[in-house]
């Protein structure tokens, strides 16, 4: 017969856990960290998989001369950066790559002020109707305006490394030729 080390209560053949204090037996303990530790490792890599495969998105890089690339990519990035998009577009008009990330920059602007605008104008509304309600689109609204950030860092990151690829979700949408 067997007793538990944590508070010496005796234990029935077989038990993994004691019933009285709940502490775990033999290598019991061992197995639930090792298991907790393959489970955490396997939810890392899928959310790298997962974050890969979002970001896995048509590159255009080989369409664009280099020269173009290597000195427009400053003016690139601050695509992404609110109504600094006009700056490429107004700075490097006859810059193909320029003109390819004011698109993208352009396309995420207007998707960031149309989204912004709808959803406070639902927010209030639900606000009137019931504060949980009104909440609830709080909390997307700010779910919105991180993913317009990451879909920014995403676009400033493509620029800065020289890459044409669109951008998740927005990428196909053209506005400017």
């Amino acid at each position: 017969m067997a007793f538990c080390s944590q508070c010496g209560n005796q234990l029935a053949d077989g038990s993994k856990f004691c019933d009285k204090c709940g502490a775990p037996i033999d290598g019991a303990a061992s197995q639930g960290a090792s298991n907790k530790t393959k489970n955490i490792s396997e939810s890392v890599e899928d959310l790298g998989a997962k974050i890969a495969d979002f970001n896995n998105t048509p590159d255009h890089t080989s369409e664009y001369d280099q020269t173009d690339i290597s000195s427009n990519k400053a003016l690139a990035a601050l695509s992404y950066l609110g109504i600094l998009v006009l700056i490429p577009i107004l700075a490097a008009p006859n810059s193909k790559f320029a003109r390819f990330h004011s698109n993208q920059g352009l396309v995420l602007l207007i998707v960031n002020i149309v989204l912004n605008i709808a959803l406070s104008i639902v927010k209030i509304a639900m606000y009137s109707i019931a504060d949980p309600l009104g909440r609830i689109f709080s909390v997307i609204t700010w779910a919105v305006g991180i993913l317009i950030i990451v879909l920014a860092i995403i676009g400033i990151i493509n620029a800065v490394q020289g890459k044409a690829k669109e951008l998740p979700i927005i990428g196909k949408i053209k506005i400017l030729k």
